[in-house]
C-alpha cells in the first residue's frame, strides 16, 4: 500500500492546487506512471505512482488545494485488497465521483498564478488570445496585475482556448481557474459542473447581494451593524487592487469598510465609501505647509517591498565585499559602442556579470529547501526605480549575448517596467543595483530573495591613480559585492570579483 502526499517541490511551494488527475479510481498504474498533476505558485509538479498496482482512492479531487504533505490518493499493490480505510471512505467515494463523472475528453483549467510569495489575488488587465485560439506551451495568454507590477502570464499547456471565465479587470484569487483548454465546450460544461472546486462554488452562493437602498442606508449610517471584514491568514483585509487604490486615494481604512459584496467577502471598488462615509476614516492626508504631519498609506508595492527585503535580512547572512576597478577601459570601450548603436555603462557591467556568472555556478544557484539548485543561463535582474517604489525586471540569459543585444534587451524589459509590465518576475538569478547616475560612490545592497548576491555599483568618478610610482589622472569605479553565506563563501565571493575586475578592465574580452 502507497499513501501518494503532495512533496515539496521548490523551497516556497506551501501547497498547490489539483489541476487534473490522469488515472481514475480502479486503473492499474506501473511505477513511474503520472497519475495527477499539481500547480503550485508558477509550475506544475507532476506526482507519479511508486510502485505499480492499482490506484484505489483518490483523497484530493481536481480543484481542491492541499497543503505540502496532505495525502492525494493510495495505490493498492498487486493482489492488495482494495478498501478505503473508514477515515476517508466518503471523501475516496466523493472524489471517485467526481473522476467518474468527467467529460469524455481532455479539459484542462488555466489558472490565476501565483507569481511570488507575497501574491494572494491578481487582476487580469487584458487577454492577449481569445476563445477558439490554439495556443502552445509558452505562448503569452494574459496580462495580470499583481501586488507589486504586471506580469505576462505563459501557458503551461498546449490546446485549444475553449472558454474564458475571468473577463478583463476581473480580480481572482491565486490558483483559481481563468479559463479552460478543451477540444470540446461540452467538455468544459461537464467538467465545470463535476469538478469545480468545491470553495468555489461556495463563494458564489454565499456572494452577498444588497439591495441599492440597503448599501446606500449603509453608507449614511454609522450606527448600522455590518459584518467584519474578511481577511486572509496573513491578516490581510481581502480587497481588489482598485479598491485599495481608492481607499488610499480617499484616506479610507479597509477593515473598517466591512465584507465586502466581492466573492468570499472581498472589497471591491464600490464598497469603498467616499471620506466621511461609513465606517471610521484613516488620518486625511494633509499639507505640510502650516507644520502637520503628513500620514499616507503604505501602498501595496511598499508593502510588497517591504516584506520581501525584511525577510531577506532577517532570513540570509549577508556578508559584504567591495573592489575599485580602473574605470577608463570600460568608459572608451562604452564610448565607441555607444557611437555604433544604442547602449548604456550599466549595459557593459550588465555583460560583465553575465560572463562572469557563467563562469562561477554558485552565483547563479539558489537554495531549495535542502538542495542547492544551479540554474544553467546568467539571468540578470536590473533594480529599476518606478514611482512608489521598486522593481527588478530580467535579463534571460545574458551570458548568450553580445553589448548589442543585451543593451537592447536590458532596455526594452527596464521600459516595460516602468510601464507597470514586470518581464521575467522571479526568474533572476543575480540582480544589479546601480546609483551612479546620482553620484553615489559606493553602498550596499540587500540580496533579492531567493537569489544569492547581488552587486551595488557606484559612480565613475575622476580620480589621480598612482601606477609604478607614477602619477596619472584617470577614472574609478567602487562595486560591492552582497552574498548569502549559506551558498558564496568568502574565497569564491573574492575570485568573482577578481574575474569582473578582469572584464571591466580589458571590456574587448566582452566581444
Amino acid at each position: 500500500m502507497q499513501i501518494i502526499t503532495l512533496p515539496q517541490a521548490k523551497k516556497d511551494m506551501q501547497d498547490g492546487t489539483v489541476s487534473r488527475w490522469l488515472k481514475g479510481v480502479g486503473e492499474s498504474v506501473c511505477k513511474g506512471d503520472v497519475l495527477l498533476e499539481v500547480q503550485a505558485c508558477r509550475y506544475t509538479v507532476a506526482i507519479q505512482a511508486g510502485l505499480d498496482g492499482t490506484l484505489a482512492e483518490i483523497l484530493a479531487p481536481v480543484g481542491t488545494t492541499p497543503a505540502v504533505g496532505d495525502p492525494l490518493g493510495r495505490i493498492a499493490a498487486a493482489g492488495e485488497t482494495q478498501t478505503p480505510s473508514k477515515k476517508s471512505s466518503k471523501k475516496s467515494e466523493k472524489a471517485k465521483e467526481t473522476t467518474m463523472a468527467g467529460p469524455k475528453g481532455t479539459v484542462t483549467p488555466i489558472l490565476m498564478p501565483k507569481a511570488g510569495n507575497s501574491m494572494e489575488e491578481g487582476t487580469i488587465l487584458a487577454w492577449q488570445v481569445k476563445v477558439g485560439d490554439a495556443i502552445k506551451e509558452g505562448d503569452v495568454i494574459f496580462d495580470v496585475e499583481t501586488d507589486k507590477a504586471a506580469v505576462e502570464v505563459e501557458a503551461l499547456d498546449s490546446g485549444r482556448l475553449a472558454r474564458i471565465v475571468a473577463d478583463e479587470n476581473d480580480t481572482i484569487e491565486v490558483l483559481l481557474p481563468v479559463a479552460y483548454l478543451a477540444d470540446s465546450d461540452e467538455d468544459v460544461d461537464a467538467y465545470i459542473a463535476h469538478n469545480a472546486p468545491q470553495e468555489s462554488q461556495e463563494s458564489k452562493k454565499s456572494k452577498p447581494v444588497a439591495a441599492p437602498e440597503t448599501k446606500a442606508a449603509a453608507a449614511t449610517s454609522t450606527s448600522a451593524p455590518q459584518a467584519p471584514a474578511v481577511t486572509t491568514d496573513t491578516g490581510r483585509v481581502k480587497a481588489s487592487p482598485a479598491a485599495r487604490k481608492i481607499a488610499s486615494s480617499r484616506g479610507v481604512d479597509l477593515a473598517a469598510v466591512g465584507a465586502g459584496s466581492g466573492p468570499g467577502g472581498r472589497i471591491i471598488s464600490t464598497d469603498v465609501p467616499v471620506a466621511g462615509g461609513a465606517g471610521p476614516l484613516a488620518p486625511a492626508i494633509r499639507s505640510n505647509i502650516d507644520g502637520q504631519e503628513i500620514r499616507t498609506p503604505l501602498s501595496s508595492m511598499r508593502q510588497g517591498i517591504g516584506k520581501a527585503l525584511q525577510a531577506s535580512k532577517q532570513t540570509v547572512p549577508h556578508f559584504y565585499i567591495e573592489l575599485t576597478v580602473d574605470a577608463q577601459p570600460m568608459m572608451d570601450f562604452y564610448r565607441l559602442e555607444k557611437a555604433k548603436y544604442k547602449c548604456s555603462l550599466n549595459d557593459v557591467v550588465l555583460l560583465a556579470c553575465a560572463k562572469t556568472i557563467a563562469e562561477f555556478p554558485a552565483f547563479r544557484s539558489q537554495l531549495d529547501g535542502g538542495d542547492l539548485v544551479t540554474g544553467p543561463s546568467a539571468n540578470i535582474g536590473v533594480a529599476v526605480g518606478v514611482e512608489g517604489g521598486l522593481t527588478v525586471p530580467v535579463v534571460i540569459g545574458a551570458d548568450r549575448m553580445n553589448l548589442a543585444q543585451a543593451a537592447a534587451e536590458s532596455r526594452r524589459v527596464v521600459e516595460a517596467a516602468r510601464g507597470g509590465k514586470l518581464i521575467g518576475y522571479g526568474e533572476g538569478v543575480f540582480t544589479i543595483s546601480n546609483l551612479g547616475m546620482f553620484g553615489i560612490e559606493r553602498f550596499s545592497a540587500i540580496i533579492n530573495p531567493p537569489e544569492a548576491a547581488i552587486l551595488a555599483v557606484g559612480t565613475v568618478r575622476e580620480e589621480v591613480i598612482v601606477s609604478g610610482g607614477t602619477m596619472r589622472p584617470g577614472r574609478r569605479m567602487t562595486v560591492t559585492l552582497s552574498c548569502d553565506h549559506r551558498v558564496i563563501d568568502g574565497l569564491e565571493a573574492a575570485k568573482f570579483l577578481g574575474r569582473l575586475k578582469q572584464y571591466l578592465e580589458a571590456p574587448t574580452l566582452l566581444a
